[in-house]
């Protein structure tokens, strides 16, 4: 039975994290080919793998016209590359994400003597009236002028996604303001110092932004005073505010920006132990679905998922020290807050995996579950637990820093026990 060409691509599609299963579907068949190397071209940066950058330069180079090897040749850089004749495809023109930070990686990698010349040519094969974008990455101290290439307002007329660093210069800035207008999800790193606050245009073109990420390089360090910018910066967003729906930081913010993302769904903290996070404290997201967390007091986030309204499907917690009276209270949190969850990341500890019992009982949606234990953790009594008490709906597992201290037995009885 042959099936229908979109049928294919939905299925390949599904498999576009696995790069080694793609490329095994490969050698097939002639449509298998074509469809498969149009999803992995549709972003190669993230396929690429350490050591093989040469590979991927060699590809990208290859489009070159004849003109434009000639003029690498006439530089020296022609021989330091090997270029394949007679591609099967046009690889460049399946590519949707444009990562400018990876070019100049690989560039300055092989470490050519005329980057400039090099990287030119390639800028011009990615940007033209030929090729629509909707992803793109800016690098740091970028001093390229892209919107002045011939055809890069049709080439980023789609662009709805856009990551950059707020160091560069006015010219750079006044160009991305001309070509970013669609952009509704923006990724900004802040530096310690040096940030221009010209990219606050940035916030001014879109119609309405949802998804931010914002990125303090800093973050480390809390002595460092950016206050001034940070401030701007976030007022600037809360003119977004109420159609903002995924929020990434890696540190608190300085205004009450939070309180104002009424229709948030994805909150994302990548936070720091040298900071307070008393901005999370008695703060309402009542339709709040993803809570990501990494090193955030334990207190402060029982306290912010009992402010939600029963919406939470997923919930991942890294990095948190605490006693046995504030790992209970969050697992009470979890389980009388989140009737919908249906994924779970949490440490446990010996004390509370009877209250951890109530999650598998009211958090009857529940299919995946991700244990990280210390080193004093006895996984037998969880695994009577899971086995007793656990959902119909729960079928993946995944335990860390697990011991078992009877040479697997329980473990056998655990998986032999499994419906």
């Amino acid at each position: 039975m042959n099936l229908n060409r979109d049928i294919l691509y939905l299925i390949f599609k599904e498999l576009r994290d696995n790069k080694k299963s793609l490329c095994s579907c490969l050698p097939v068949n002639k449509e298998f080919c074509e469809i498969i190397i149009q999803i992995l071209w549709k972003n190669p940066w993230k396929y690429l793998e350490y050591e093989r950058e040469s590979l991927l330069l060699n590809t990208i180079i290859s489009h070159l016209s004849k003109e434009s090897r000639n003029n690498l040749k006439s530089h020296g850089i022609y021989p330091l590359i090997t270029l394949y004749e007679n591609l099967s495809f046009n690889y460049l023109g399946f590519c949707k994400y444009l990562n400018l930070s990876i070019i100049n990686k690989i560039i300055y990698l092989f470490k050519f003597h005329e980057i400039s010349i090099i990287q030119n040519e390639i800028i011009k094969l990615f940007i033209n009236e030929n090729t629509k974008f909707t992803h793109l990455y800016v690098p740091q101290e970028f001093n390229y002028q892209i919107n002045l290439i011939p055809g890069a307002k049709q080439c980023f007329s789609d662009i709805i996604f856009l990551s950059c660093n707020v160091d560069m210069n006015d010219n750079v800035l006044t160009g991305l303001t001309e070509i970013c207008e669609s952009i509704k999800e923006l990724e900004l790193y802040i530096k310690e110092k040096n940030n221009n606050f010209g990219v606050i245009k940035l916030l001014d073109i879109p119609k309405k932004l949802i998804n931010v990420h914002i990125h303090n390089s800093y973050s480390n360090n809390p002595n460092i005073n950016n206050n001034s910018f940070n401030k701007i910066l976030e007022n600037s967003l809360m003119k977004h505010a109420q159609f903002i729906q995924h929020f990434k930081i890696n540190a608190p913010p300085i205004s009450n920006i939070l309180t104002t993302f009424v229709n948030l769904k994805e909150l994302e903290l990548d936070g720091s132990y040298h900071y307070p996070w008393n901005c999370l404290e008695n703060l309402s997201l009542p339709l709040l679905q993803t809570l990501k967390t990494r090193a955030i007091p334990v207190e402060i986030l029982a306290s912010l998922i009992e402010n939600t309204n029963g919406y939470l499907t997923k919930i991942s917690i890294d990095c948190i020290f605490y006693e046995e009276v504030v790992n209970k209270k969050i697992i009470q949190a979890i389980y009388q807050k989140c009737p919908k969850l249906k994924y779970l990341k949490l440490i446990l500890i010996n004390e509370n995996i009877t209250e951890f019992e109530n999650i598998l009982i009211k958090c009857q949606y529940l299919d995946e579950l991700f244990i990280s234990v210390d080193n004093l953790f006895d996984p037998r009594e969880l695994f009577e637990i899971l086995i007793r008490s656990s959902p119909i709906s729960l079928f993946k597992f995944k335990f860390n820093n697990l011991f078992i201290p009877d040479k697997l037995e329980s473990l056998k009885r655990f998986l032999d026990n499994w419906k």
